[in-house]
């Protein structure tokens, strides 16, 4: 399992500021942001559900992980999504551990336990609705 996902009771825009609003409780910014609807539609003339791609980083834990590891910013910044599917609305988020356990450095696992703690609590407090 790499990711860590939610059924929520919101619309698709009301969850997308909630995850904001949570994501901001835990110390996180959002750097990123892709509408994956529109791209597809634009790019490839495609119809796909609402679904957002946001890229979350918290500067503290950026800041410790590439010191512990230079190139680990190509597994930066921590990717959160927003989505429908079949009327439903969810919120789901990589799992750190998961992601940063793929490189073999011991200095990275504390720092992808706590950010996964955070992140798990986002998705929490956003199905709380």
């Amino acid at each position: 399992m790499y990711v860590y996902k939610k059924s929520v009771p919101l619309g698709y825009s009301d969850a997308i500021a909630k995850v904001k609003e949570e994501l901001k409780k835990e110390g996180f910014g959002v750097l990123t942001e892709i509408d994956v609807k529109k791209t597809l539609k634009e790019k490839i003339n495609v119809d796909f559900d609402d679904y957002v791609i946001m890229g979350a980083c918290n500067p503290k834990f950026a800041y410790e992980a590439l010191t512990a590891e230079r190139d680990i910013g190509v597994l930066l910044p921590c990717n959160v999504t927003v989505f429908t599917q079949d009327g439903k609305t969810y919120v789901s988020t990589i799992l750190p551990t998961v992601q940063l356990g793929k490189v073999d450095n011991p200095k990275l696992v504390p720092i992808a336990k706590q950010i996964e703690d955070k992140l798990k609590r986002m998705v929490d407090a956003t199905a709380m609705g």
